[in-house]
């Protein structure tokens, strides 16, 4: 062995050891925000779908903005934008709302994911005609 090469190993097995960690602190990064993602979808299939049946006004619900809130929080989330108007009338309406869930990633805080849905709801079919 070389009197220069003296822990050349050694420094290796670190660079090798720290490259592993990182990868597996990006990869469990990535799991968590992948599984956020899912559960913000979740939560905003279930609040466009209750907001939906909310905008017509004999269905019994609450205002439709507060039953999308209802359902996200519900779900782990908030409601970040709700286009869902009431309407009183017998057509067919289409609402989309938008929530978003806060996690906590490893080394990089908390991030918000974001997901959005749209629910579509017919009185006609809902009071069997």
């Amino acid at each position: 062995m070389k009197s220069g090469e003296h822990g050349s190993a050694t420094i290796l097995v670190a660079l090798v050891v720290g490259l592993i960690l990182t990868a597996g602190v990006g990869l469990g990064s990535l799991t968590v925000l992948y599984g956020a993602r899912t559960e913000a979808s979740t939560a905003a299939d279930a609040a466009a779908l209750a907001a939906a049946v909310a905008t017509y006004p004999p269905a019994g619900a609450g205002s439709p903005r507060a039953e999308a809130s209802r359902y996200a929080t519900a779900n782990g989330a908030v409601v970040v934008s709700c286009n869902c108007a009431v309407d009183p009338s017998f057509a067919i309406r289409t609402v989309t709302v938008i929530v978003e869930k806060r996690v906590s990633v490893p080394f990089f805080g908390t991030l918000g994911v974001k997901a959005g849905a749209t629910g579509e709801f017919d009185p006609l079919a809902w009071l069997g005609g």
